[in-house]
């Protein structure tokens, strides 16, 4: 990959109704950051193209939801998504949005060019209705149980367990998300894409053509849908929030998101063309240009079957070189919900965790869900800090600049006599970019992540074996070779990290005031860093994480947890009606619990001594598995003073303790908040 080339690289448009998640980031924007650095490095002209995907059903439902207009949604999160791909490092060209004039004019423009050329099919069909919202139930606004697994919360669109995409229709007893009503059907005119056109195209394109060079979870299931056959797929939809379906006879429909939202890459690629003095269609219609699409497998169908109908459909477009989709990452073993609040949101660790936006990268790197559903874990994101950044990487650079500064005054010492450890480290050194190379080439990002670490694990072993802090004793000029065949090294790891890790790059090239040195030319150069060349002072690259900042991370997902469990409990079902006469026979007080101990060989109950105000009398409550009777005693209670006496394990109880459960389940007492009220009081 070292000869030139022009690449437009995107990156799925991210839905505009959230902020992002680490899920977000492990399947799509840190895979192809890392990718388009490394182009950049090694020379290439690179296009990286994304921006906020603005229309669609789940924004105007969170619209109606939180009582303001979908444009006010769009443009918070819009604001949100852009500025923590700015904070955290995502190195875009452009980053724009689909409610930009440029894409309604592209979406536009692209779906009457397919229209004047015949490409769709007109079609009259009965579609699901809310009758009483007035609406026609498109993607997101119905739910039901999906025809293919069985999922009884699947969409209108797709349904999330198997990935299967889904039109409403095929929906088994669909409900409104509207309403919550059974919808009815109603005739409404769309337009579709007869993908099953197509499939002669795919097959050849895909199924023969990249077999060997795509990820196997992407062709598996882009040969599963063709195997099965396509369909007809709607490109419009009866909705007033989105592009309006540019011809006429079509009031009141818009462009359908899928449709619209790919060709915001084109739109987004032309606004940075036109702000950079560059000619868009190079990186859209040159064939000597490759196309990239980085995406999470949920979105294979819509990258690798819909898009490239489209494109070729129109007729002027590149197709796809690769689309290396990546699987999903788990949070603490369970999957990733926004609803739930069960993610670690970006804007929320960039604030905990300041400055640390490398380690991040470099953990979700490192366990990337490439080929399988991977697990992402607090334990593990501080393992990966403390054991392999600071205790490898940091500790290597931290060495050698502060040995630098205090041998030489910060100057790169003159080498001389190279033995041959130091030949053999050196051409291993040269070697690096290739190894890199390579595993980025094939989009194994995990596999160059450790690669790195190797570099400077290299690094860590080469100064162990040859104890610079002892040779000065004995050799100043084997010393001086050490030294400089470490910081050739280092240099090497300010270069080749920049992808990974391209906060501490920038660090790492400002302590060894390096100037450009490129991917290339750490295995082509004898020499990164020259003798007599001046370094700047050792500044820790990466700061071990304390048990504390993880405990932290830990119990805001356990609330979260709880916080589900707790809306998740539904109140139990009503006893049957009792009469007011029924109800004033229950004779309840207040009390106080005097004597509290466990009833032997029986785990769950205590025997109690409660002041009822009118006697003092004995209770045995199942209460011992949630409280110690040390921890009860002069605890303030509420009492059924007129439950006929029972009697347990030879103890004859004169009465009941009422309890309940808190949110967490836990088990409560029921007692007057007033201290100052007395003992005996009735409560009615």
């Amino acid at each position: 990959m070292n000869t030139p080339e022009r690449y437009t690289i995107t990156a799925a448009l991210p839905y505009t109704n959230g902020p992002i998640h680490i899920g977000h980031l492990a399947g799509v924007y840190v895979p192809a950051d890392i990718y388009v650095r490394y182009l950049r490095l090694t020379g290439n002209d690179v296009a990286f193209i994304c921006g906020s995907d603005e229309h669609g059903v789940p924004i105007t439902i969170k619209a109606k939801n939180e009582g303001v207009s979908p444009q006010d949604i769009v443009d918070k999160y819009h604001a949100i998504i852009k500025k923590s791909f700015e904070d955290f490092g995502i190195s875009f060209d452009n980053y724009s949005r689909t409610t930009a004039k440029v894409h309604h004019e592209t979406a536009s423009e692209f779906f009457k060019t397919l229209y004047d050329k015949g490409k769709f099919v007109e079609e009259t069909s009965e579609q699901l209705y809310d009758e009483a919202a007035n609406q026609f139930l498109a993607d997101r606004f119905v739910t039901g149980t999906c025809p293919k697994c069985g999922n009884p919360e699947a969409y209108g669109d797709q349904c999330e367990k198997c990935g299967s995409s889904l039109n409403a229709t095929d929906l088994i007893n669909p409900k409104s998300a509207i309403t919550g009503n059974v919808p009815t059907l109603k005739q409404t005119k769309h337009w579709y894409l007869p993908l099953d056109q197509y499939e002669d195209f795919l097959t050849e394109w895909i199924l023969k053509g990249h077999q060997k060079d795509w990820k196997p979870n992407v062709y598996g299931q882009v040969k599963s849908w063709i195997d099965d056959g396509l369909r007809p797929r709607a490109v419009t939809r009866d909705l007033d929030w989105g592009i309006p379906v540019p011809v006429d006879g079509a009031e009141g429909k818009v462009l359908y998101v899928w449709f619209d939202a790919p060709i915001g890459y084109i739109s987004s690629t032309k606004e940075w063309a036109a702000r950079e003095g560059k000619n868009w269609e190079l990186y859209w219609k040159d064939k000597n240009t490759k196309l990239v699409h980085f995406i999470g497998k949920d979105n294979i169908v819509f990258h690798c079957i819909i898009f490239p109908s489209m494109l070729k459909a129109e007729g002027s477009y590149i197709l796809p070189d690769n689309v290396p989709a990546n699987e999903f990452l788990n949070l603490e073993g369970n999957k990733l919900s926004t609803s739930k609040n069960w993610a670690v949101w970006l804007p929320d660790y960039l604030e905990e965790f300041p400055n640390q936006q490398d380690v991040l990268r470099y953990a979700l790197t490192a366990n990337a869900p490439e080929t399988k559903d991977n697990d992402f874990t607090w334990k593990d994101f501080q393992t990966r800090n403390n054991s392999e950044l600071v205790a490898i990487f940091g500790n290597f650079i931290n060495r050698v600049v502060v040995l630098t500064h205090k041998y030489y005054n910060g100057i790169i010492p003159q080498a001389t006599n190279f033995s041959e450890i130091d030949n053999e480290t050196l051409q291993a050194v040269k070697a690096y970019p290739a190894v890199l190379s390579s595993a980025i080439g094939r989009y194994r990002f995990r596999e160059a992540s450790q690669e790195l670490i190797n570099l400077a694990r290299l690094g860590n072993k080469y100064l162990a074996d040859e104890e610079p802090w002892k040779l000065i004793k004995t050799d100043e000029a084997r010393t001086q070779t050490v030294m400089f065949v470490a910081l050739q090294i280092a240099a090497a790891l300010a270069v080749l990290s920049e992808p990974f890790l391209p906060f501490t790059a920038k660090k790492l090239k400002h302590i060894l005031n390096l100037n450009a040195i490129l991917w290339n030319d750490v295995s082509e150069k004898d020499v990164l860093i020259e003798n007599g060349h001046q370094i700047n002072e050792a500044e820790l690259l990466f700061s071990k994480i304390e048990d504390d900042a993880i405990q932290q991370q830990l119990d805001k997902l356990l609330q979260s947890k709880k916080a589900n469990e707790a809306a998740g409990k539904k109140a139990e079902p009503q006893k049957p009606t009792i009469t007011f006469d029924d109800f004033s026979k229950l004779d309840i007080r207040t009390g106080t619990i005097l004597e509290a101990e466990k009833m032997p060989k029986a785990n769950k109950l205590l025997v109690l001594k409660v002041d009822t105000g009118i006697d003092i009398r004995t209770i045995v409550s199942g209460i011992a598995e949630s409280f110690s009777p040390e921890e009860i005693i002069g605890k303030r209670v509420t009492v059924l003073v007129n439950l006929a006496p029972r009697k347990l394990r030879g103890i004859d109880s004169e009465g009941m303790i009422l309890m309940t459960e808190d949110a967490d389940g836990k088990l409560v007492f029921v007692n007057p908040d007033d201290t100052n009220v007395p003992n005996g009081l009735s409560i009615s």
